[in-house]
């Protein structure tokens, strides 16, 4: 009986996973507001009443992208920004670590920009949770810094909200240069630096 139960419940996370990523490759032309679950079923092969046995709705099919497009960056946003290193080096890290995500899950990088700001209300929230979550993390990481000595928390919590801002501008930009040439992508990785340096000399002034 368990294994019976066993293979059912992998057939069912199996469907499962295989209309989250029909909806990942239809939200690439389009936007999660104007998605069909029909359109989803359909490229999966199910019945669209097979749908309502995993989500409630594309909303909380969204709601699952963002998750997995998010979800698992905690722990290395949490090591690229730790102490270890100087300030270049944790740049490098982060820079490094922004262009090796895009160019491995650009669909997924895609839907969060597009729906950051999109039409779907529980879709942006849940992105905007992820990203308290990111801010809240990295603070604790900066808090460790010996140049973050005799910051508040507030003050903490802006800086981290600026880093991750500017880590989803550079994915953005890292997007826009994938198909293009090598050039292209090393001036995004550059300007990145450059900019992430920028916030790092206003930290090291803020107090003055």
């Amino acid at each position: 009986m368990s294994h019976t139960l066993g293979i059912r419940q992998a057939q069912k996370q199996k469907t499962r996973q295989a209309l989250l990523d029909a909806a990942l490759g239809l939200l690439e032309e389009q936007s999660l507001s104007s998605l069909g679950l029909r359109e989803v079923t359909r490229a999966v092969g199910v019945a669209p009443t097979a749908f309502y046995r995993h989500f409630r709705s594309t909303a909380d099919l969204g709601v699952a992208l963002v998750e997995e497009a998010l979800g698992s960056l905690h722990p290395m946003i949490e090591d690229t920004v730790s102490a270890a290193g100087d300030s270049d080096e944790r740049i490098a890290r982060a820079v490094d670590l922004i262009a090796r995500h895009v160019a491995t899950y650009p669909a997924h990088v895609r839907f969060i920009a597009r729906e950051r700001h999109g039409g779907v209300q529980p879709v942006r929230a849940a992105i905007r949770e992820q990203l308290a979550r990111f801010a809240e993390e990295v603070k604790v990481a900066l808090a460790e810094h010996p140049e973050s000595a005799g910051w508040s928390d507030d003050d903490l919590l802006m800086l981290a909200g600026l880093y991750v801002d500017h880590m989803l501008m550079a994915a953005s930009a890292f997007l826009e240069a994938l198909e293009g040439s090598d050039q292209e992508r090393e001036r995004v990785a550059c300007v990145t630096s450059r900019q992430m340096r920028l916030i790092s000399i206003g930290r090291h002034n803020w107090l003055g």
